[in-house]
């Protein structure tokens, strides 16, 4: 069979303010760039485990909408898309269903939401699609691809992960390439749509399987960077001791999501820093304990940190690694306050880069059951408006307008190039410091 592995990329806000703010500060537009850079690890990982008798192609669209000829011929597409792009990819399955070509919809929204697939004429995957695929390619030989490949009761084991198919990649397109080492996170945050949705616990890949997927890539591309894609990198400890030896000696720059907690053990960040990482993504979710309780469905470790939230960066930072501080602005503990609050928290403790975003209820979240149970979602079933950065629940603790305007806000000054300026010499300071 002719398989097209077909990625929904790129970045959209559908608030047109939102839109012009992104034209000019440069702070966000780097981080927009960064993610909307990466390929689809999952159908590359799919393309790895296909049989050599079928020849597979990966493409990716940005906007259906300047796509007049669909790409193929295919006997079978497999369509992969996160919540914000999910209806464009429905256009494009309807599109090849009416052209006769068979569709497979995956990932974190699909898992959740099949019937919709199924209405656009689509076979859906629920689960981890390595254990779905063989299935599928089977049953697409013989014409006969069912409605659901529902797996969610079985668990991948990655010491059988695949090689992804880098080698379909045109590694020029991008700044940077993902391996995944681990899927899953003991932090279950209410608003988190992430493998956690995919799995139901916290696995590994084999150390020597990674290595054998940097290995692949350096193969590929002159001068790589690497993005872990890991919910929370650095929970196994003593994997991590057994993986950064390798990576120091492969020389590769690298970037992961972490916790806080690495601040604690200072071999480690040493360790990180030897072995190539530039930059860890932490979630601080809020400057102040307002808006933390009960957003962990576990425990509310999160709470426990704020204290300490700006000595963990400038610790972090004093060993060379830069820090992308999170925050998510207008969580139910949050009032007006909040958008000084994070503003001031940035200036005082100035990491390297800074992401904010707005609470966005992803379908099979508990945030988005609860809301929808309160009649909170205003734009229920808007999947185009889950970018994360435009309004779609109503606010507990201020109006809508009041935080979709302070939102606004507060990006221009986080992203002003005269703040931007002055956190990477922030960065720079802490660690000529320490160095010193």
């Amino acid at each position: 069979m002719d398989i097209g592995m077909i990625a929904m990329s790129g970045i959209r806000a559908v608030d047109p303010e939102l839109l012009e703010l992104g034209l000019s500060l440069p702070g966000f537009v780097e981080r927009s760039e960064t993610i909307a850079s990466l390929p689809s690890l999952g159908l590359l990982t799919l393309a790895g485990m296909t049989p050599d008798e079928h020849r597979v192609s990966y493409i990716e669209v940005e906007d259906v909408r300047n796509v007049d000829t669909l790409p193929g011929p295919f006997d079978l597409v497999a369509i992969s898309s996160f919540s914000a792009q999910m209806n464009e990819g429905y256009e494009l399955a309807a599109r090849y269903r009416d052209a006769g070509v068979p569709v497979v919809i995956g990932g974190l929204h699909a898992t959740q939401c099949p019937d919709e697939a199924i209405a656009h004429g689509a076979s859906v995957v629920r689960g981890e699609g390595e254990l779905a695929w063989p299935d599928i390619l089977r049953d697409a030989e013989r014409g006969a691809l069912k409605p659901v490949y529902d797996v969610r009761d079985r668990e991948f084991d990655l010491a059988d992960a695949p090689m992804p198919a880098f080698e379909l990649l045109d590694v020029s397109r991008y700044n940077r390439l993902t391996v995944q080492t681990s899927r899953g996170c003991p932090w279950r945050c209410n608003f988190c749509a992430s493998s956690i949705l995919l799995t139901r616990k916290y696995k590994r890949k084999p150390v020597e399987l990674v290595l054998a997927e940097i290995d692949r890539i350096r193969e590929l591309w002159d001068r790589p960077f690497l993005e872990f894609a890991d919910d929370n990198a650095f929970v196994d400890r003593e994997y991590w001791r057994q993986l950064l030896p390798h990576l120091a000696e492969r020389g590769i720059p690298w970037f992961a999501e972490t916790d806080v907690s690495i601040a604690d053990d200072e071999e480690l960040l040493d360790s990180l820093r030897e072995a190539g990482c530039k930059s860890v993504l932490i979630g601080f979710e809020s400057p102040t304990r307002a808006g933390l309780d009960g957003i962990e469905m576990r425990r509310n470790w999160k709470l426990d940190q704020v204290a300490r939230a700006k000595r963990a960066i400038r610790t972090i930072q004093s060993h060379g690694i830069r820090v992308n501080a999170c925050f998510v602005v207008g969580l139910d503990g949050h009032d007006e306050t909040v958008f000084d609050a994070i503003y001031d928290f940035v200036e005082d403790a100035a990491p390297f880069d800074v992401q904010i975003t707005l609470p966005t209820p992803f379908p099979g979240t508990p945030l988005y059951d609860s809301w929808k149970r309160a009649g909170r979602l205003t734009h229920d079933g808007a999947w185009e408006r889950l970018t994360l950065f435009d309004l779609c629940f109503e606010p507990a603790r201020m109006t809508a307008e009041r935080l979709r305007a302070g939102f606004h806000d507060l990006m221009r000054r986080l992203y002003s190039e005269e703040f931007t300026r002055y956190r990477r010499e922030g960065f720079r300071r802490e660690w000529r410091a320490a160095a010193s």
